[in-house]
């Protein structure tokens, strides 16, 4: 039974891994020379700094304001803090290139990095807002408790003794918000600021699958590892976890007293930015396109198809995931943990890389499958494996192997004995990965736009036809389905983040 797990895993991530080698294959077809005077161009420059600026000025400005806010939501008295809680990972149902929408309907002339980085934390700051508060909630406030009582004030207790807990979770975070810049399009193109994503989405338009674009996705990909290399030097290897006798009490709430109320100002400010605008932009369209605008012939279009790629998607990622997922916690060792690494290395490419890769090998190796449901498929599972993993292995993690044991000592084969005890457990684990998967198919744009079968118009391809014909007043319902839909499962990742903490 092991064998063919193992051997079904590796096939897995041989396939999460067709876009890294897409990149050392174009990069040796390409030749040096060439790679070298397509790579030093100036406009390769000039990508490269809007990109890094972009990354280093967004990423410490999530970073301050999720401790800031988790801070607050987790260890004081401010009024209403589960409100707030749940209001600082909403942001996450609005996706980023809708973000983006609503900020330009109110300032039409909105764009430049200022622009790009302001969207950018209103739209990604909940990523480090999540392990954030959920290692607010996991803190033993001991430790703070002896720094207190060596004299420390708390502003020293929480830089010398708070922050250094929480590095895991703000690198971790810091990782995630990262890559979402360097793989994000819609949110940049609309707002017209130039990064390797939007270049090489135009050069693919412009020369279908050119050198250029090739060698823009080897930079890109440089880019993501270095992040990468940067977050693993950043985190270390220090040991975080208690040791002593007894379990780890409750951290205790700051009063803030006549600060109190004052304090509520933070998070209604960032509600304002990153819920008010979105709400008030697609209400004011949705009145001013009146009941025209509600095409049900073709909104319904969109949704069904979304649904079903939804579905589809999320279910054959699961289902991917899921033989990696039993052998990382049944037969943990080191190449269950290689197999588990690829499927991570592939998923922090971006997903305009998955799909260039993806576009090269069907139309050069297999023709019948170019913009077919499998190939874009094997997209979504390739960019959302992890999304799955993590469930999957978590429920599983809780599932006895004794249960195993004693179905198979019944009679019953292995893989009988696995399905009617730990697949059936496990069944929870797996329809939140599905769901999370989910998340990310509904509001995925690029990829679906270059792998798409013909006719295919999901709710983010059609809002991003109308918004580009200038039809704001059109593509608002497309927008208010996609946050419609993406509300519950971003209420799944809240509920998730403080059932960790068992609260």
């Amino acid at each position: 039974m092991s064998s063919w797990t193992f051997g079904i895993a590796v096939v897995v991530a041989l396939l999460a891994l067709l876009p890294f080698a897409f990149v050392i294959w174009a990069t040796i077809a390409t030749g040096p020379e060439t790679a070298y005077r397509l790579i030093a161009r100036p406009r390769v420059g000039l990508l490269l700094a809007n990109t890094v600026a972009l990354v280093l000025i967004t990423v410490p400005i999530c970073a301050l304001l999720a401790v800031a806010l988790a801070y607050l939501t987790e260890r004081t008295d401010m009024p209403g803090r589960r409100l707030w809680a749940w209001l600082c990972i909403t942001p996450l149902a609005v996706p980023a290139f809708v973000h983006s929408y609503a900020w330009i309907g109110l300032w039409p002339s909105l764009h430049g990095l200022g622009a790009g980085v302001a969207i950018s934390v209103v739209a990604y700051f909940p990523f480090l807002y999540l392990p954030v508060a959920a290692a607010f909630r996991l803190l033993d406030p001991a430790l703070e408790d002896q720094a207190a009582s060596l004299g420390l004030s708390p502003a020293a207790v929480f830089r010398r003794v708070v922050l250094p807990q929480l590095r895991l979770s703000l690198c971790g975070g810091s990782l995630l918000v990262g890559l979402h810049l360097l793989a994000e399009y819609g949110l940049f193109a609309m707002i017209r600021f130039d990064t390797f994503t939007t270049a090489i989405v135009e050069q693919f338009q412009s020369t279908y699958n050119g050198v250029a674009a090739h060698m823009l996705a080897l930079v890109l990909v440089i880019c993501c590892f270095a992040l990468i290399g940067f977050e693993a030097v950043l985190r270390g290897r220090n040991r975080y976890a208690r040791l002593g006798s007894g379990v780890a009490r409750l951290a205790g709430i700051t009063r803030l007293g006549r600060w109190r109320y004052a304090a509520m100002l933070l998070p209604a400010l960032v509600a304002v930015f990153a819920l008010g605008i979105p709400a008030y932009t697609l209400t004011r369209w949705l009145v001013a396109g009146g009941a025209k605008i509600w095409r049900m012939d073709e909104i319904g279009l969109a949704l069904s198809q979304t649904l079903l790629i939804c579905v589809i998607g999320g279910l054959v990622t699961v289902l991917a995931a899921l033989p990696v997922a039993w052998l990382s916690v049944r037969k943990a060792g080191r190449s269950s943990r290689l197999v588990e690494s690829c499927y991570y290395l592939a998923s922090s490419m971006p997903g305009v890389v998955v799909a260039l890769a993806l576009v090269t090998v069907t139309v050069r190796v297999a023709l019948p499958l170019y913009q077919t449901v499998a190939t874009i498929t094997l997209a979504y599972v390739i960019m959302f494996l992890p999304r799955a993993l993590v469930s999957l292995r978590t429920s599983i993690a809780q599932v006895p192997v004794e249960l195993e044991q004693a179905a198979a000592s019944l009679g019953r084969s292995p893989g009988r004995a696995l399905l009617a005890t730990t697949v059936r457990l496990a069944a929870p684990g797996a329809a939140a990965g599905m769901a999370l998967t989910s998340l990310g198919i509904l509001n995925e744009l690029t990829a679906t736009q270059m792998l798409a079968p013909n006719g295919t118009r999901t709710l983010a391809m059609a809002f991003w036809a109308l918004s580009g014909e200038i039809d704001y007043a059109g593509a608002a319902p497309y927008a208010v389905l996609m946050v419609v839909f993406s509300l519950p499962m971003t209420w799944l990742l809240h509920h998730q983040s403080r059932k960790i903490a068992g609260r």
